[in-house]
């Protein structure tokens, strides 16, 4: 009894599962992320063996169980140009129009905006000595407004980014930048900066700088505010920016799982044909991993063509030449020993007969030499038969188209490949090359066909012959019928 290995790729499963949701870098971010992709994989690998009447059943499942983080900087733009849509034009950041707040103020245009070349900004005239709505102390004047941006979805922390020009043309004037984030009621970040403080003559200036945060965000509260200390020009300022620059950090956990399941009988009662279509089909095929799973890829087969199978015949007769000059050198040894022997066995009967019949003396001492020359001769003969090239040649040929066809898969010798290779080999045989040159094709003979047009609107009758024809027939059966009826 023997067996086989059938392996049955019966169930190659990829199932996919994925769920997205936000997450922080760390449990403690403030401020940006570094953006980048990290995947994490956890490989689990379940076997499962099931005895049959007829084999084992092995089951073999590997789980993939992938978690990749995303993390990105995404920009909100400028919050307050209101062609962004986040404020409205009376609450622009060109300072067109004044904003509301406290204490006095002011909104000149042209050059009375000094170094600020714009057509319109605003001014702090106030000179008082308060705390303003948003705590900050020594405040005269404010500028302030509220901005929704609770449709950026911010839950992951970052950057708010903002940018003012100023030009103070009294020293001991003074002017700050004070934003308040806030996720709903809950204050999330709150920041001051002193742009410029009394004492300090700075003239024209570009300030930025920004304020760090962690978790949601959904509004955000600006004031400038500042003192006007003698009350003659106070600190102008125009073009205001604010930029959002938020984390967005996605987890998508995705699930693959491969199922693959092999089937190992033993031939009890196995058919033939089956054993053979299963061998055939792993040996015309390779067996390919690929993302979705194992597949089956046909074997690329060599093309077949009368050089190849020329090319192949010659190696084989170079291969098999060595083995040609041993038989050869072995049959003439055993040759030569042959002749020696009957030479001396010619000679031992020659002078027996001498011995018995001396009448004959004469004519039997000439035979021996005879047959020492006949000997001598067929010795020449037989040396000189392997060594004749032309039958040496085709020999060799016979012999490498035989193993050629031998090569061949008994199961696949009928297929389209061995076929042609087949019939390429009885070419190279018979040296018939030109038998695979282009062929020409057969010209029609000229004037063979004529534009003549056969009758088809009419049936010419012949009643008298169609008579003959088939009462004749008729006759003739009949009369078939009758002698068989009267024997």
């Amino acid at each position: 009894m023997r067996s086989f290995y059938l392996w049955l790729w019966l169930c190659i499963l990829v199932c996919l599962s994925s769920s997205s949701k936000a997450v922080d870098c760390t449990t403690d971010t403030i401020g940006l992320c570094t953006p980048g992709v990290t995947e994490t994989i956890i490989e689990t690998i379940t076997e499962e063996v099931i005895h049959e009447a007829d084999g084992i059943t092995t089951i073999t499942t590997t789980t993939h169980d992938i978690t990749t983080t995303t993390v990105t900087n995404e920009n909100s733009g400028d919050i307050l140009d209101s062609d962004n849509d986040y404020v409205v034009k009376s609450k622009d950041g060109s300072m067109q129009n004044d904003w509301g707040g406290q204490g006095p103020a002011s909104m000149p245009t042209g050059d009375a905006c000094g170094q600020l070349n714009v057509t319109k900004c605003a001014m702090i005239t106030g000179s008082g000595n308060s705390t303003s709505t948003m705590g900050v102390e020594g405040m005269g004047t404010t500028f302030i407004q509220t901005v929704n941006i609770s449709d950026l979805n911010i839950k992951h922390g970052g950057q708010a980014n903002y940018e003012i020009r100023v030009d103070k043309q009294d020293a001991s004037d003074s002017i700050y930048m004070h934003i308040t984030g806030k996720d709903g009621n809950t204050n999330v970040f709150s920041g001051t900066d002193v742009l410029s403080a009394s004492g300090t003559a700075s003239g024209y200036q570009t300030y930025e700088s920004s304020f760090d945060f962690a978790g949601s965000l959904t509004t955000v509260i600006i004031e400038i505010g500042g003192r006007d200390i003698n009350l003659a020009i106070g600190p102008m300022f125009s073009n205001v920016s604010l930029e959002i620059l938020y984390n967005t950090i996605n987890t998508i956990i995705s699930q693959q799982i491969t199922t693959v399941e092999m089937f190992v009988a033993l031939n009890i009662d196995a058919p033939e044909e089956i054993i053979n279509i299963v061998e055939d089909i792993f040996d015309s095929n390779d067996m390919v991993d690929t993302d979705e799973g194992m597949t089956m890829e046909p074997i690329e087969m060599e093309e077949v063509t009368y050089e190849t199978v020329e090319t192949e015949m010659a190696e084989m007769i170079e291969m098999e030449m060595p083995e040609i000059e041993i038989e050869v050198a072995e049959i003439e040894i055993e040759i030569e020993a042959e002749i020696e022997a009957e030479i001396e066995t010619t000679v031992e009967e020659t002078i027996e007969e001498e011995m018995t019949e001396p009448e004959v003396e004469v004519e039997e001492t000439k035979e021996p030499e005879k047959v020492v020359e006949e000997k001598e001769v067929e010795e020449v003969e037989v040396k000189e038969e392997p060594k004749e090239e032309p039958k040496k040649e085709e020999s060799a040929k016979e012999k490498a188209g035989k193993k050629i066809v031998k090569s061949m898969n008994d199961k696949k010798r009928y297929d389209a490949t061995n076929q042609l290779k087949t019939l390429i080999v009885m070419q190279v045989l018979g040296n018939s090359k030109s038998f695979f040159q282009s062929q020409k094709l057969l010209e029609d003979r000229q004037g063979f066909f004529n534009n003549d047009v056969l009758a088809d609107g009419e049936i010419n009758y012949n009643l008298m012959g169609q008579y003959l024809l088939f009462v004749g027939s008729d006759g003739l059966h009949n009369e078939m019928v009758e002698s068989q009826w009267r024997n």
